[in-house]
């Protein structure tokens, strides 16, 4: 199928992620740049783009403008990596005007995920906690071996740089919902996120979770099954944010041509779960 030229609505467009996907957008043949917004208070409001001198950044934007956009034959897809509650708010705008939106923001509430599912009623909405096509193939490799190897004791590490805010990554926590719906279970009844004194014996069926944080490591996730006499580790490691940047526009590319549901890059991949 051939893909359709597609203009992208950078929501975030002056954050780490926001930059870096701004960049691919400007080097990539068939999509373009259609709006890029920032909070009103950014330095970067109501001034030129990063790597796009043509459009100004701006503070808000209006469900008659997306809907303007997207009725002129060129397919508009919204790209969103905030905070927990500019996401909210952005995925009811975008519902509101009938616009796709990929979310990367990470960090959400079980009653949030909720109401952000309940927005795929009326547009395509595609949620991804890591954008890199690489770790949702590792995630459903894990899946794969978690049902394989149901004796083995699962354990998570993930590494990133000082700055990250929120613990452990959203990826790890992807990546252990992947070992426990190996296995038939649910992580919030098996997941463990700390040890410290005298614990005690490791608790069977657990699935432990550990985040480290130092330097600019871009993101390193491990998934070990560990057995008695052998182990299996499974890596996914990331070495530029570009990574994540081209997973996004891949997914705004994908989605653009679907009706509305709730996606997510297993999805793009064609991997079934």
């Amino acid at each position: 199928m051939t893909r359709p030229d597609l203009g992208v609505v950078m929501v975030g467009a002056s954050g780490r992620m926001g930059r870096e996907i701004l960049q691919v957008l400007s080097r990539e043949s068939g999509v373009s740049l259609h709006g890029a917004i920032v909070e009103s208070s950014d330095p970067l409001s109501g001034k030129p783009a990063p790597f796009h001198p043509g459009i100004n950044c701006r503070g808000e934007l209006t469900v008659s403008e997306l809907r303007r956009g997207a009725g002129e034959g060129m397919p508009i897809v919204g790209i969103d990596f905030t905070n927990v509650s500019s996401t909210l708010s952005t995925a009811r705008l975008f519902a509101e005007a009938g616009v796709p939106l990929v979310i990367g923001t990470t960090g959400f509430s079980a009653p949030e995920k909720e109401e952000l599912f309940s927005h795929s009623a009326k547009i395509p909405l595609l949620l991804a906690p890591n954008m890199s096509l690489g770790i949702h193939l590792l995630a459903h490799l894990v899946r794969q071996v978690s049902r394989a190897l149901p004796g083995f004791d699962a354990e998570i590490v993930e590494v990133h740089h000082q700055k990250k805010k929120d613990a452990p990554s959203g990826t790890a926590l992807f990546l252990g919902e992947a070992v426990a719906s190996g296995r038939g279970e649910n992580l919030a009844d098996r997941g463990v996120y700390s040890r410290e004194g005298m614990v005690g014996e490791r608790i069977p069926d657990t699935i432990g979770i550990m985040a480290v944080r130092g330097g600019d490591v871009v993101g390193d996730h491990t998934v070990h099954f560990l057995g008695m006499g052998e182990r299996l580790e499974l890596t996914h490691r990331a070495s530029s944010r570009e990574t994540f940047a081209r997973g996004a526009v891949e997914a705004a590319r994908w989605l653009a041509l679907k009706k509305p549901g709730f996606y997510q890059m297993e999805d793009v991949l064609g991997i079934a779960k």
